[in-house]
């Protein structure tokens, strides 16, 4: 099986397990595609597996991540893999960083050291409807989709135009079905009251393994931006354990239903029950997979043919 497989799902859905699961019947590596788990520090808090799985903790907590970076390690990732002889499962739940890995995707550029710096402090010295104004003068397209009051995207719009891109690029292929290698893609069907039931036993466990402590080291340690966006830090060392963890909970079951939205609009996607045993989930993938592997065979021939 040279086809990559792709398991997406919302939080506490078991995509990992899944994929596991696949890797012990086949010759195959995990590749992870989580905004929060290329972190190291924050095992418990991020979910991670004690299994290894490519970019899993490959970033310390002062790095500074950008789809763009995550986009080259993780086609890197991918293509070794396949030189092997062996499948990979791409697997998981940040809906850009997934599609990142398995497409070209058209990722604007990082802005110049200080520009963020810079338009931030013009926002908070102008005030947000004249930063509004300033941006519609430069990207009318991308200030057309952007609230005055969005300071951060008002800003991120600003930079990108300082840069000669836009927050709107004209070409999106976020949503086509295109992707760089053949690649079935799965999305496991999880009922809302079990997902909810999963999620609160999850995050109650996280308190038991000491999750307070390791968001307390890593709070002492330097932290860049999008580190800082981990979900729960804030939770799990500025409130009492048991508010915390309903707080948690609560944040971690929106998540969820965010995700499931973005899974409805991934091209191509099969649905899986993933309210079953995890054997039988695996198996019934490998099937799939299987199955399909004839057309995804003759694509990769028509492909190199080209």
């Amino acid at each position: 099986m040279t086809q990559v497989l792709a398991i997406f799902g919302p939080t506490a859905s078991g995509k990992t397990a899944v994929a596991e699961a696949i890797a012990d019947r086949i010759p195959a590596e995990l590749v992870s595609a989580d905004s929060a788990q290329v972190y190291r520090g924050l095992p418990i808090l991020t979910n991670q597996s004690v299994r290894r799985a490519r970019l899993v903790a490959v970033w310390d907590l002062d790095h500074e991540a950008s789809v763009a970076e995550f986009q080259q390690l993780a086609h890197a990732a991918v293509d070794e893999i396949l030189a092997d002889g062996k499948t990979p499962i791409v697997v998981g739940g940040t809906g850009l960083y997934f599609r990142a890995a398995l497409a070209d995707l058209e990722v604007p550029p990082e802005p110049a050291a200080g520009a963020r710096e810079h338009w931030e402090r013009l926002y908070d010295r102008v005030g947000g409807d004249e930063a509004h104004r300033l941006l519609a003068s430069r990207d009318p397209g991308a200030a057309a989709g952007v609230h005055p009051n969005d300071r951060r995207r008002v800003v991120r719009a600003l930079e990108l135009a300082d840069a000669g891109a836009s927050l709107r690029p004209q070409k999106d292929r976020l949503w086509s079905d295109h992707t760089r290698r053949p690649t079935l893609i799965v999305g496991l069907e999880v009922p809302r009251d079990l997902l909810g039931e999963r999620i609160d036993a999850r995050t109650r466990a996280m308190f038991d393994l000491g999750v307070v402590d390791e968001a307390r080291r890593a709070l002492q340690r330097p932290m860049s931006r999008t580190a800082r966006r981990v979900m729960g830090l804030d939770e799990v060392v500025g409130l009492p354990v048991d508010e915390a963890t309903a707080v948690l909970a609560q944040r971690t079951r929106r998540l969820a239903a965010y995700q499931r939205k973005w899974m409805r609009r991934i091209p191509g996607l099969v649905s899986v029950r993933g309210d079953r045993p995890v054997p039988e989930i695996a198996h019934e993938i490998l099937t799939l997979a299987r199955a399909r592997q004839p057309v995804f065979a003759g694509r990769a021939r028509r492909a190199a043919d080209a």
